[in-house]
């Protein structure tokens, strides 16, 4: 992950919160408890304290990642709570309805933080492609971008 800054949601600065206050009550103390275990058996050398150490290394990295992206915390604006309001170009928070030039088929995307993309249900980060791409533009504007499958064009329908 890169240093700067971490665009959230005020519902994902909580996820983040939640996640982090779960690792260092419970997760640390158990990673702990298998190394002390491992070690009672006797050999330091054996695949349980091996997998013990690995656990408490992935943890205490997580704890450090999770930090520095609460601690780097850019929190966006809810625009689901903005009804009927239309802003004049996409920001990170936007909820952008696109239709794709080459048909009738239109998406509504939220653009967010990398650490809370999940396309799947329509939140595109704003540094993908096609968010990085929507950003600054504004409803009737038609945006090219590229992808793996070659370049895209859609145009903006609303902005809100």
């Amino acid at each position: 992950m890169t240093s700067g800054r971490t665009y959230l949601t005020t519902d994902g600065l909580r996820e983040l919160e939640g996640e982090l206050e779960q690792l260092r009550s419970v997760r640390r103390h158990e990673a702990a408890a298998r190394i002390q275990e491992a070690k009672e058996v006797g050999e330091l050398d054996n695949a349980e304290y091996g997998e013990a150490k690995n656990e408490q290394a992935f943890v205490e990295g997580r704890i450090q990642e999770l930090e520095a992206m609460i601690h780097d915390a850019v929190i966006i604006p809810d625009h689901r709570r903005r009804r009927g309001a239309r802003s004049a170009v996409v920001e990170v928070g936007s909820i952008v309805k696109v239709q794709a030039v080459a048909s009738k088929r239109s998406d509504t995307y939220t653009i967010v933080g990398s650490a809370e993309a999940a396309p799947d249900e329509g939140r595109i980060s704003n540094e993908s492609p096609l968010g990085s791409a929507l950003l600054g533009k504004k409803a009737g504007d038609v945006v090219e971008f590229t992808v793996p499958a070659g370049n895209q064009k859609i145009k903006v329908v609303s902005v809100r």
